[in-house]
C-alpha cells in the first residue's frame, strides 16, 4: 500500500458502494479528522464565518441537515449530546447516521421533496447540499482551530465550475459573503474560497 500526504486519498471505500456514499465517506473522513484535531481550549475560537466560533461549525451542520431529512423525507437521524457539551461526540453521532443512511441500499429508492430545489432522489440531494457543505466547512474549523487546511484541488475545480454561472443566485441567498477578489492564477481552493466570500 502506497502511503500518501493528500488527506482525501481514501483507501478504505468500499468496493460496491454508491457514488453518493463514497464521497460523503471521503469529506467527511476529513472533517471527522479536524474535529478530533481540535484542542479543548479551540472551540470557542473564532470561524472564518461571521459570528461563528469552532463549535459553530459543527453546530451548523448537525443542525440544519436533520431538519432538511426530517421535513423533505421523515427521516429522524440519532441525536447525539448537545454540541454546547460535547462537539466531538455530537459530531460522531451526526456523522455515522449520515453514512449508515447512504450505506442503507434501500436509500437509493427513497426520494426527497424540498419547496427550494424540487423532487431529488435522496443520495443525490444529500451529496448535492449536504456533503459539498461539509467540504467548504472543513476549511473554516481548520482554519478556526489551526490546523491543515488544504481542500482537494479537483473537487474545488468540480464545485467552483458549478457555482460560477449561479453567481447572482447564490449570492442572494444569504448564505454567502461578497465575493473576494484574487489572482487570476490562483490554484482552484483559493478561487472557490473567494467565491463564497472567504479570505483564504
Amino acid at each position: 500500500m502506497t502511503a500518501t500526504n493528500d488527506p482525501y486519498h481514501d483507501e478504505t471505500a468500499l468496493p460496491h458502494e454508491t457514488a453518493a456514499a463514497g464521497e460523503h465517506r471521503r469529506v467527511a473522513g476529513v472533517f471527522t479528522e479536524r474535529v478530533h484535531g481540535v484542542p479543548a481550549a479551540a472551540w470557542d475560537n473564532p470561524a472564518p464565518c461571521e459570528g461563528w466560533t469552532a463549535r459553530d461549525v459543527v453546530r451548523h451542520l448537525v443542525e440544519w441537515f436533520p431538519a432538511f431529512l426530517r421535513s423533505g423525507a421523515g427521516i429522524e437521524l440519532p441525536k447525539g449530546p448537545p454540541v454546547d457539551d460535547d462537539p466531538e461526540a455530537a459530531w460522531t453521532v451526526h456523522n455515522e447516521a449520515v453514512q449508515a443512511l447512504l450505506d442503507d441500499p434501500a436509500t437509493t429508492g427513497k426520494m426527497l421533496v424540498n419547496p427550494n430545489i424540487g423532487e431529488l432522489p435522496l443520495s443525490e440531494a444529500i451529496d448535492r447540499f449536504y456533503t459539498v457543505d461539509v467540504f467548504m466547512h472543513t476549511w473554516d474549523l481548520a482554519r478556526a482551530t489551526g490546523q491543515d487546511e488544504r481542500l482537494d484541488q479537483a473537487t474545488c475545480a468540480r464545485l467552483l465550475e458549478g457555482m460560477l454561472p449561479l453567481d447572482e443566485v447564490l449570492r442572494g441567498s444569504g448564505h454567502y459573503g461578497p465575493r473576494v477578489e484574487v489572482p487570476e492564477d490562483a490554484d482552484a481552493q483559493t478561487r472557490l474560497l473567494a467565491f463564497i466570500g472567504r479570505t483564504p
